[in-house]
């Protein structure tokens, strides 16, 4: 799915949960819940995201091709958090991810009803997905 199908189904679920901020926090309680466990040798320093309030893991793998992404929390917000961005981002190339504006973060209101320390969090989610991203494509090119 591109990124920007992915933003407009996750856009247009939280328009069907209108302004109701627990309904949508439910909502990335169930995404989070979806995402497969991450095994604990993955859980690693090297894969905690830092400035986030709770333990996050990112696991990103590439294929030549396109950019996969896992992650796991010990926080059911944060890992909800992390569904969301990999749903957006998952399965595309660098080239697509380092360049995607993820509007539907604004266009949800996402960031504006985390508390400040779980913004930071999304906001060094996102810093590392797409610093992984650059780096798949610096290699790709070395190749």
């Amino acid at each position: 799915m591109s990124i920007e199908a992915a933003e407009k189904e996750i856009i247009e679920s939280f328009n069907i949960l209108g302004e109701d901020w627990e309904a949508r926090y439910e909502f990335l309680i169930d995404l989070g819940k979806s995402l497969p466990l991450l095994p604990d040798s993955e859980k690693n320093d090297d894969q905690l995201i830092k400035g986030c309030q709770s333990r996050l893991w990112l696991k990103s793998t590439y294929d030549g091709q396109t950019v996969k992404f896992r992650a796991d929390s010990d926080a059911i917000i944060s890992k909800g958090i992390a569904a969301i961005v990999i749903k957006v981002l998952d399965n595309n190339t660098p080239d697509d991810i380092i360049n995607a504006p993820l509007n539907f973060i604004h266009l949800t209101g996402l960031k504006e009803h985390l508390s400040p320390t779980r913004a930071n969090g999304l906001v060094s989610l996102i810093k590392q997905i797409k610093l992984d991203a650059l780096a798949f494509k610096s290699q790709k090119q070395v190749l």
